[in-house]
């Protein structure tokens, strides 16, 4: 059986094949009469036509067919068929010796996709915008992820331009690596991820996760063998028909006793061209009753006339319910089920860089392979030290409001057994000393480091007056342990990711490669009816001038977050706030984005510097983020029950 032409979800009718013999004129009329007028006729039945070796005095024909269930006998008359489920079911029709099946568009209100993906053609649409010439569409990269993998599978895209795949990819529930030699890129691909929201998709089995899979919609796959093989047809035929045959007899009661004045001439049916005339006796078949009512018919007519309608009607739809209920489902792998409570944004993702390799020569080493060997190992994390320092004397660090901490001098300090955390020394440009302590390239720089670090320049001399950590990511508390130190000055300096990319790096002094973060200046109180609240003042900043940190004020302050029961292992906001938001910008830009409902009355609380009242926790320790306008970051963690 050819099954080419259905309806596709959007409910656009596809083309008909060759074999297909169209017969879209049928209209509500036949709905009625338990007809649907959205029929195709199809001239085969289990892929052979049915064909009647000839026609029997009375106009019948009768057809003979081994099908999977035994033996397949038909009579028509006419149009008519009788005698089998897909008679009963109004599946069939004959057209003189040929007996073709009826197929309705919406027995598989979907089609399968060929080779051919016109669809995706077009450019962006509002929801889909494309920005970029070489752009992929979404449709594009969705298909293909859709039919290669499931839940939970890997993609990788070498070429990640401007992030389609990892946004296709964390959409449809696959985890995903992307990568790129541009660092814009990569920034383009990072704001479009941490921006995006996505569906819900309701999980198969919620306990197993991703790799359970989701829950799919399924549509019915009506085909012939279903309804053939369908018992419940004849239950209901042999359950409902009497009703018709009763209606039938008592419209042709009436109509004999109440005749029109003009005879009705036969439209289907083997009497098909035939007058009949109700006051001499004649009397309708089943399907020889028009499906309007005809104007000159008297009105005593229209009740039973009514009556056998609702009667094909009622167990046609039996019938129709039956037939979808026993086709087989298929899924439809692209409408999942989606949660209308939830919202998703994109899961915990890094952002790494891989740095440019410089290779030595076993000839520059000047020593036999096991030294040369030993050489490059010292020389591996100490060379791309030597590039921060240059880097950092060159362009120094940037302070606010366009301040500059400028080095006149910075050298390398050598590695030993006592220094092993300090990796520069040298002086500022007012004549101070100054060493330098370099976190690692791919992880936060740790308590145990500033430790380390600061007894190791206690046992410098002469003292350094200050110890500046330079780390692409600081560690909660170390952060909190280089903010509290006394006695010497300790700078947190945030280090721009483009370090890790020495070849895309570009070499000039107006790099801002270091920058100065601030002390989060934070204050958390208990209310007199045993709550806590915490107030933001902003940050302390180090003035390069007056050499001594001086208050930043709230005015500077982006964004800050609450976590009231900090585990020390993943920040969990309970709070957040956008002080610097003007109208329709920080809660109210976010509600659009994420599609949710704000309280009105504490909208206006969420854009100042004071918590909402809060609960201690189990772990009695809260953490605060703040981020200055700059968008650097800084972590306080704080005990309840001390400042």
């Amino acid at each position: 059986m050819n099954y080419q032409h259905q309806r596709s979800p959007e409910k656009k009718a596809q083309p008909a094949t060759p074999c297909d013999l169209t017969n879209l004129a049928l209209n509500d009329k036949r709905r009625k009469s338990g007809h649907r007028p959205d029929s195709k006729l199809l001239s085969n039945i289990y892929g052979k036509p049915l064909i009647s070796e000839g026609s029997s005095e009375d106009g019948s024909n009768h057809f003979i067919a081994l099908v999977d269930h035994g033996m397949f006998r038909l009579t028509t008359i006419g149009k008519h068929i009788t005698g089998d489920r897909l008679g009963y079911a109004n599946r069939l029709v004959s057209s003189g010796s040929i007996l073709k099946y009826k197929r309705f568009i919406d027995d598989f209100p979907a089609f399968p996709i060929s080779n051919n993906w016109r669809d995706t053609a077009t450019g962006g649409s509002s929801s889909d915008p494309r920005v970029y010439v070489v752009q992929t569409v979404t449709r594009v990269i969705e298909r293909c992820i859709l039919m290669t993998t499931d839940p939970g599978d890997l993609v990788l895209d070498p070429t990640c331009g401007s992030g389609t795949t990892a946004y296709v990819a964390e959409k449809w529930g696959r985890r995903w690596i992307t990568c790129d030699t541009s660092r814009v890129a990569i920034t383009l691909a990072k704001q479009r991820l941490m921006t995006a929201s996505y569906d819900y998709y309701e999980l198969k089995y919620p306990q197993e996760g991703l790799k359970g899979g989701f829950i799919y919609k399924t549509v019915p796959h009506v085909t012939l063998k279903s309804i053939a093989n369908n018992p419940d047809i004849d239950s209901i035929h042999d359950r409902l028909h009497p009703a018709i045959t009763r209606a039938l007899a008592l419209l042709n009661g009436t109509l004999k006793t109440h005749p029109p004045r003009e005879r009705f001439k036969v439209s289907e049916g083997g009497r098909k061209g035939q007058w009949l005339d109700f006051a001499k006796g004649d009397g309708f078949e089943e399907w020889e009753v028009p499906f309007d009512y005809p104007d000159d018919w008297p009105e005593a007519a229209r009740a039973p006339f009514d009556a056998f309608h609702s009667a094909r009607q009622a167990m046609q739809r039996q019938m129709d319910d039956s037939i979808a209920a026993h086709a087989e489902q298929e899924v439809l792998y692209d409408q999942p089920a989606i949660s209308k409570t939830r919202l998703r944004i994109t899961g915990p993702f890094t952002v790494e860089a891989v740095p440019f390799p410089s290779v030595r020569s076993l000839d520059d080493t000047g020593s036999g392979p096991a030294e040369a060997d030993a050489s490059i190992a010292r020389t591996g994390e100490s060379g791309r030290q030597h590039q921060w320092r240059d880097e950092l004397q060159k362009t120094g660090i940037r302070g606010k409001g366009g301040q500059m901490l400028k080095f006149t001098d910075l050298e390398a300090l050598p590695s030993d057994q006592d220094i092993r955390n300090l990796h520069a020394s040298g002086h500022l440009d007012s004549g101070e000393r100054v060493v330098v302590s370099f976190g690692p390239e791919h992880a936060a720089l740790e308590q145990r480091q500033v430790e380390n670090a600061l007894a190791e320049a206690g046992r410098l001399f002469p003292l350094p007056k200050m110890i500046v950590f330079c780390a692409f990511a600081f560690d909660p508390e170390a952060a909190k342990d280089i903010d509290a130190l006394r006695g010497i000055t300790a700078l947190k300096a945030q280090m721009n990711t483009d370090l890790l990319t020495e070849d895309l790096k570009k070499a000039r002094a107006s790099n801002q490669s270091f920058w100065l973060m601030g002390q989060p200046d934070v204050e958390v109180r208990q209310r007199p009816d045993g709550l806590y609240e915490v107030e933001v003042h902003g940050f302390d900043y180090f003035d390069t001038i007056k050499g001594e940190l001086i208050s930043g004020g709230k005015n500077k302050i982006a964004l800050w977050a609450l976590d009231p029961d900090y585990d020390e292992r993943s920040l969990f906001p309970r709070q957040v706030f956008f002080p610097l938001a003007g109208k329709g910008e920080g809660w109210e830009k976010l509600r659009k984005t994420i599609r949710a409902e704000l309280d009105e009355s504490r909208l206006t609380h969420f854009h100042g510097t004071i918590s909402l009242p809060f609960t201690a926790g189990d772990h009695r320790r809260i953490a605060v983020k703040i981020v200055d306008d700059r968008g650097i970051e800084s972590l306080k963690v704080m005990m309840l029950g001390a400042n």
